[in-house]
């Protein structure tokens, strides 16, 4: 690299140091070299910041999706979600289906991989997110939560559907993805088709507008089957009878 080329690393790094000793460092054989620490290290770190902030939790990769359990799932469909093209373009992807077929697995393979890439990331479940909010008794720490939630380049908000929630609830989720349409790109899964979100959020006159805001720019994809969680506890049972059987024989 040239000098200028260092120099300009230097200034990325703010290695206020070196730069304040410019031309006794310029022409030094060390400064490559602390220039390629630097770096590493820092994004080293910052990797390890965004993967604990995340919260993503423990997750099978996607290469361990059985692929052939579910009656109906787009695999091309989630493949192009793990490029995290619809990052650039604030896109929403929201994965529907049943309980136990992989939508946790997947969204958390999706989080993980913005990651890698550089993102800012934040993983939680619908249940913990809106707790989290309405939990909060000033207004000054509300706004303050919602930027939070509002600021990441992707929000997964995990199992929507699983409980239900009140008018102040379903207010406070509108309120957040109304301050991110158009802007972030959210991932939701849920075990309930959007006609049956009025049943989550019973007698909330914001859902018809949530939906609208989340489906405007979204990639919907669809998963159909039985639990495999119900499967393979199903295997292990006959795993453990076939054992019991052969000692006893």
């Amino acid at each position: 690299m040239t000098t200028a080329d260092n120099r300009q690393r230097a200034t990325a790094l703010q290695l206020h140091g070196v730069l304040a000793h410019w031309t006794d460092c310029a022409d030094q054989a060390w400064l490559a070299s602390l220039l390629d620490w630097e770096e590493t290290e820092r994004a080293r770190r910052s990797l390890e910041r965004r993967l604990r902030c995340a919260h993503i939790g423990r997750f099978k990769p996607l290469a361990d999706f059985d692929w052939a359990w579910p009656t109906q799932c787009d695999q091309r469909g989630i493949a192009e979600l793990m490029t995290l093209e619809f990052l650039s373009s604030a896109t929403n992807a929201i994965l529907v289906g049943p309980s136990g077929l992989g939508k946790t697995m997947i969204a958390q393979n999706i989080a993980h991989q913005a990651i890698l890439q550089g993102h800012n990331v934040l993983f939680a479940s619908a249940g913990q997110l809106l707790g989290d909010l309405a939990g909060l008794d000033s207004d000054s720490a509300l706004r303050y939560r919602l930027r939070r939630y509002a600021s990441p380049d992707l929000l997964v908000i995990d199992e929507v559907g699983y409980q239900s929630y009140s008018n102040r609830h379903a207010d406070l989720l509108f309120e957040l993805i109304n301050r991110r349409h158009e802007k972030k790109s959210t991932v939701i899964t849920t075990n309930k088709s959007f006609s049956e979100w009025s049943e989550v959020f019973p007698n909330a006159s914001c859902v018809v507008a949530m939906i609208d805001r989340l489906v405007h720019h979204a990639e919907i994809i669809s998963i159909k089957g039985d639990s495999y969680r119900h499967k393979e506890a199903q295997e292990r049972a006959a795993a453990k009878s076939k054992k019991r059987k052969s000692k006893t024989s």
